[in-house]
């Protein structure tokens, strides 16, 4: 049986106030969005994560049943489903009010993921944040670790607490994503090489920085490799850093370096990984909300 991938964070509902003055709510948060995104790809996907039967528990459940993302725990272990209140600016950035309760249930280990991919408010925030370091260092002996950093300041803040909290994801995993807004966020003054130079001492082999329109780079044993952005018109940003979480993990899968150390890959083989990602969050801004692409989509983007 093809081994699956595991996401664990957070699922809420976002309530989208758009600069024409409408209001519009939609399933999201960070790991649901990979979860979507992974299983659009065509990639089997189990999700740990926290909601209830309340109106937007119900959204959620059926956002998820209808993409495909089986869940790999009972997510009734909080009072009330959570929700981000999302404020688009002219130029389609996002700015979010968050109203989350965080933990999850028990996650079985046996079947063993090929991947346990983690994100965001989930990762730091008390007291779900200790269960999902828990779950990823089960997982570690034969499952590649990913982490998108994600950063929420809004909810979390930027203090030594949320710092160490990120650290000691960083140093379980083997792939670190984050945005160059992220670092300046939690390490700041460090830039994107020494920050990079700094996940990677704590353990992660490759860190992996967007610089939003500017493109993206890899930072691994090797040095660093970068890829230029794609020009596209902005609906919004929502889900677009998740959707580029999934799609390098997407690129992983293909190369077939996930279930375990990632190891060294190609300089052609990481532009390619980046580019991939960079194709898929580019049509994720390109219409509103999470939205990300099916495989169909993004082949056709790639082209």
């Amino acid at each position: 049986m093809e081994r699956d991938l595991l996401v664990v964070g957070e699922a809420l509902v976002d309530v989208v106030h758009t600069p024409d003055g409408a209001v519009v709510a939609r399933p999201g948060g960070s790991a649901a969005n990979v979860a979507v995104a992974l299983s659009r790809l065509g990639r089997p996907v189990r999700f740990a994560t926290a909601f209830t039967g309340d109106e937007h528990g119900t959204m959620l459940a059926e956002h998820l049943d209808r993409n495909g993302v089986l869940l790999a725990s009972d997510p009734a272990v909080i009072d009330h489903s959570s929700s981000a209140v999302a404020t688009i600016a002219e130029d389609g950035s996002a700015s979010y009010d968050f109203d989350l309760e965080w933990r999850i249930g028990e996650v079985p280990s046996d079947p063993p993921p090929l991947a346990v991919h983690v994100c965001s408010i989930g990762a730091v925030l008390a007291p779900g944040a200790e269960q999902v370091r828990a779950v990823a260092a089960v997982a570690r002996p034969d499952a590649t670790i990913t982490y998108d950093v994600n950063a929420r300041p809004s909810i979390t803040g930027t203090g030594p607490d949320v710092v160490a909290a990120t650290e000691a994801v960083v140093a379980l995993a083997d792939l670190v994503k984050l945005s160059d807004e992220d670092l300046d966020h939690l390490w700041p003054g460090l830039g994107l090489d020494a920050g990079a130079a700094h996940l990677r001492a704590l353990g992660a082999s490759v860190v992996v920085v967007t610089r939003g329109a500017d493109g993206a780079s890899w930072f691994d044993s090797a040095g660093r490799t970068d890829v230029p952005g794609r020009r596209v018109t902005v609906a919004d940003t929502i889900g677009a850093g998740d959707t580029f979480s999934a799609a390098l993990v997407d690129g992983l899968a293909g190369l077939g370096r996930l279930g375990g150390r990632i190891g060294d890959l190609a300089r052609g083989e990481i532009e390619g990984l980046l580019a991939h990602a960079a194709a898929a969050a580019a049509v994720t801004v390109s219409r509103p909300g999470a939205d990300p692409p099916t495989r169909a989509e993004l082949d056709a983007a790639e082209a």
